[in-house]
């Protein structure tokens, strides 16, 4: 074996390099015999006019080669491992928003199916003050599309004197509104739901039994939404709510305003995310300029929610390895994270090296060789959430801290507004009590959520949840109760089936 092969092995393999020395110890007299008649014939050659740069431009080029080779091969290896793990989080992420929108729109449609409290008319919004009474179809068109239209300009004020609010701090307020309107959904509309739902289903209880639940519900549901509790029935609680915001709009809406609402809310949605000065691309960005999470009353997270106080960043984290991994290379010693544990690289660059075979130019390089072995090892190991892959030296409190922050990071988020307009399309779908239309508009939300899903991971940035689900859903329930619904019945008459 060539003294070139043992810089190959010395350099690209993981073995400590004070090892290497050891286990070499019988050829050393062998290498330096080697070492030193090469070196005698680079001074013959300089002195007859050859450039000492040409004898080594080969061992240059094999070492540079197989630095190549080896640092391609670490890229293939590190993307092979992202490609999987974005896999995984995506699959496991769409799985978890799946089940709550599911959740939330099998509520709705059980209510609207059993209660009939959330059928009936006679009293509408203050927001829509065209109740469509006109036989004249022309006419309920342009009232619903009037009614959508005033609907929407007070959800675009209300949308802009929050953003207005977030934008200048002003947190007290914004948690005093969003306090009030959970109060509000968790003790008046829960009142009204479950008094339906008790006539319903004819379940007698007295007016103390009642108050006492419902006092404990709305109670623990605000601690769970405003402050901290179980992410399990945080998410329940949020579920619970935008079922009761979506049967509210089925009860207080106008027929046709209902459709209109949905396909204008669609468009909004699509102009306040993807505009440049969009209201909602303006306040998601501020959140990330700030590090801070979106309110909880306002977004569903897959993952935690909380606010975190007193905990570094991610950014943080990145910095505080970076500093730890620099520090130990100062120091001669290298910390490298594996999946079995540390490893610690004792840096050879001394005198004893000279004299056990080392070449003096591997001494010299041996410091940037080990700051890239570190560099390397630190860039597979920062996109990982597992504990195992945290870097040992850091302290255990600041381990425990970057847990959830790191789960915070790779979270989905889904906005309640989106959880109720699903549930009021499959809700008003089903309340004309076809069931063929109900699973079409069912499965079509779920597939536009899918759709919306793949491109938030081709694009990596925040997308409207609305206008691809809403689209075909309303497609859907247009096709399926014009086309498909009477199709089957006309089969159904003949004794056809398919």
């Amino acid at each position: 074996m060539s003294e070139s092969d043992y810089d190959s092995a010395d350099e690209y393999t993981s073995l400590m390099d004070g090892h290497v020395a050891e286990s070499r110890s019988d050829d050393l007299s062998l290498v330096n015999e080697r070492r030193k008649r090469r070196l005698r014939v680079e001074n013959e050659q300089s002195g007859i006019g050859v450039p000492q740069v040409e004898t080594r431009s080969a061992t240059n080029l094999r070492e540079y080669g197989t630095s190549v080779f080896a640092c391609s091969s670490s890229r293939r290896r590190h993307f092979r491992y992202n490609e999987e793990e974005e896999l995984k989080y995506g699959a496991a992420h769409v799985i978890k928003l799946f089940v709550p929108v599911s959740l939330c729109m099998l509520v709705v449609v059980t209510t609207i199916s059993s209660v009939t409290f959330y059928t009936s008319k006679g009293m509408y919004l203050v927001y829509t003050p065209f109740h469509e009474d006109s036989p004249d179809t022309s006419t309920k068109v342009w009232q619903a599309f009037a009614n959508s239209l005033i609907l929407i300009s007070i959800i675009v004020c209300m949308t802009v004197i929050l953003i207005i609010l977030y934008k200048y701090k002003f947190y007290k307020a914004i948690h005093l509104w969003l306090i009030i309107s959970s109060l509000l959904l968790l003790s008046m509309f829960s009142v009204l739901y479950c008094e339906q739902v008790l006539k319903t289903y004819n379940i007698p209880m007295d007016l103390f039994t009642l108050g006492i639940v419902l006092w404990n519900f709305g109670m623990v549901g605000m601690i769970c939404i405003h402050w901290q509790g179980p992410l399990q029935l945080q998410q329940a609680y949020l579920i619970f709510i935008s079922a009761l915001m979506a049967l509210v709009f089925i009860k207080y809406l106008p027929e046709w305003t209902v459709w209109a609402v949905l396909a204008v809310i669609s468009i909004w949605d699509l102009i306040a995310v993807l505009s440049p000065k969009g209201p909602l691309r303006i306040l998601v960005e501020t959140a990330q300029e700030r590090n801070e999470s979106i309110f909880p009353a306002l977004i569903y997270s897959s993952t935690i929610l909380y606010t975190f106080v007193n905990t570094v960043t991610y950014a943080g984290y990145v910095q505080a390895t970076t500093m730890t991994a620099t520090a130990d290379s100062t120091d001669q010693e290298t910390t490298v994270p594996s999946d079995t544990g540390t490893d610690e690289q004792n840096n050879p660059a001394s005198g004893d090296a000279e004299e056990g075979g080392f070449t003096l130019e591997w001494i010299e390089t041996h410091g940037d060789r080990s700051a890239r072995r570190a560099q390397e090892v630190l860039e597979n190991a920062v996109p990982s959430t597992d504990d195992s892959r945290l870097p040992q030296n850091l302290p255990a409190e600041t381990q425990a801290q970057q847990v959830p922050i790191v789960q915070e990071e790779r979270g989905v988020k889904l906005g309640l507004g989106d959880f109720i307009f699903y549930s009021v399309l499959v809700g008003k779908a089903s309340s004309y009590g076809d069931w063929n239309t109900t699973l079409a508009c069912f499965v079509a939300i779920l597939i536009g959520l899918c759709l919306t899903l793949l491109l938030l991971a081709i694009f990596k940035k925040a997308l409207p949840a609305l206008p691809i689900s809403i689209s075909f859903g309303l497609t859907f329930y247009f096709a399926t109760r014009v086309i498909v619904a009477p199709f089957a019945d006309n089969l159904a008459s003949v004794q056809v089936f398919i």
